[in-house]
C-alpha cells in the first residue's frame, strides 16, 4: 500500500516533510497527522493557526482543531478553546470518547485541563500588533476586518491503508467571540474513511459549511471519481450555488486524497498553496490559479515564490 500526504497552505511543509519520513518507516497515520499539525501550531509566524494565531475582536486567540479515524470513523473536536498549547492532541484524545467528543469553550479547556494537556497563553506580541494595526484599519479605514482564515488541514494514508484527516485553526481573524467555522465539523471542514479517501477545506468557514463539502468530495469518490475531478465538481457546483443564491461566494479551497494515494485539489481563488508528500513525491508546494471552467489547474511554487512567502511572513508590522 502506497503512504501519502496531502495538506493546505505552504505552511504545512515542515511538518508533513517529518511526519512523511514517520510513514515511510511503516508509521501510523494518526501520529503522522499530529505531529505535522502540532509542527504548525507551534511555530509563531503561523499566523492563522496555533501559537501566534490571530485574535478575535477582543484580541482573544480562541483556537479550534478536529481528527477523525478513517477505520473507525471515529471523530474528535474542540472549538473556542483557550490557553492550550496544541489543540490537535486534544482533539485527538477526544476522539477516543464514545460520548462528548466535540467540546468547545469553558468546556474544553476543563477537559484538557484534566486530561494534563499543557496550558501556555497563545496570543503572541506579533500577534497583537497584527489586531492592533487591523482594528486601525477598520476604524479608520473602514476596511472589513474579516480576513485570515487560513486553516491547516491534512489526509494522510499510511502503508496499511489506514487513513487519518486533521485541521487546525485560529479562526476567522477579529471574529466575534465564541464563533467556530467549518474546520472541526465533520463533513466541512474534514471527512475521513479508510474504505475510499478524505478531504479538508480551508476559506471561509460560514460559506464552507452551507455545502458540507468536505464529505460531498469523500461522497463523489466513492461513486469512482479522482480525487481531482471530485474536488473540482464540488467546489464548482459550491460556488455556483452561492452565487446564485446570495450573490456571491466566499473561499472555498480543498484538498483530498484517496486510499490509493492519489490526490486532487480546488479553489475558487487565486494563489491558494497546498504541500504534498508521497511514497513517490518528495515534500512539494504547489501554487493554484483560481478555478476556470470547472478545472482547477497548479504548478510546483518556484524558489522565488517560496522565498517571498518567508520574506512575508517574518517581515515585520508597520502602521501607516
Amino acid at each position: 500500500m502506497k503512504w501519502a500526504m496531502i495538506a493546505t497552505w505552504r505552511m504545512a511543509v515542515e511538518g508533513i516533510t517529518e511526519a512523511g519520513k514517520d510513514l515511510s518507516e511503516g508509521g501510523f497515520a494518526g501520529d503522522a497527522i499530529e505531529k505535522a499539525i502540532k509542527t504548525v501550531e507551534d511555530f509563531p509566524f503561523y499566523k492563522s493557526v496555533g501559537y501566534g494565531g490571530l485574535p478575535n475582536e477582543n484580541c482573544e486567540v480562541e483556537l479550534d482543531a478536529a481528527y477523525m479515524d478513517g477505520d473507525t470513523l471515529s471523530i474528535g473536536a474542540v472549538g473556542g478553546i483557550r490557553d492550550f498549547s496544541n489543540p490537535i492532541s486534544i482533539a485527538r484524545k477526544l476522539s477516543y470518547e464514545r460520548f462528548n467528543c466535540f467540546l468547545v469553550g469553558a468546556g474544553a479547556e476543563s477537559y484538557a485541563h484534566k486530561e494534563g494537556f499543557e496550558r501556555k497563553n497563545m496570543l503572541t506580541d506579533r500577534a497583537k500588533l497584527h489586531y492592533k494595526k487591523k482594528y486601525k484599519e477598520t476604524v479608520e479605514k473602514g476596511l472589513s476586518p474579516y480576513n485570515g482564515h487560513d486553516t491547516v488541514g491534512m489526509i494522510a494514508v499510511d502503508k496499511n491503508g489506514k487513513m487519518v484527516a486533521g485541521t487546525s485553526t485560529s479562526g476567522l481573524f477579529m471574529k466575534r467571540r465564541g464563533r467556530v467555522g467549518d474546520s472541526p465539523i465533520s463533513g466541512s471542514g474534514f471527512y475521513c474513511d479508510s474504505e475510499v479517501g478524505g478531504a479538508s477545506a480551508t476559506g471561509l468557514g460560514e460559506d464552507l459549511m452551507k455545502g458540507c463539502i468536505s464529505y460531498e468530495i469523500v461522497r463523489l469518490m466513492k461513486e469512482g471519481m479522482h480525487p481531482q475531478e471530485a474536488c473540482d465538481k464540488a467546489v464548482q457546483e459550491l460556488n455556483d450555488k452561492l452565487a446564485r443564491k446570495r450573490g456571491k461566494a466566499g473561499d472555498l479551497s480543498l484538498v483530498a486524497l484517496n486510499n490509493k494515494g492519489e490526490w486532487g485539489v480546488a479553489t475558487n481563488i487565486e494563489g491558494f498553496s497546498f504541500s504534498v508528500v508521497s511514497e513517490t513525491e518528495e515534500p512539494t508546494v504547489y501554487v493554484c490559479k483560481k478555478q476556470e471552467n470547472g478545472k482547477t489547474s497548479y504548478e510546483k511554487a518556484s524558489e522565488e515564490w517560496l522565498q517571498a512567502y518567508l520574506n512575508r511572513i517574518h517581515e515585520p508590522i508597520t502602521f501607516d
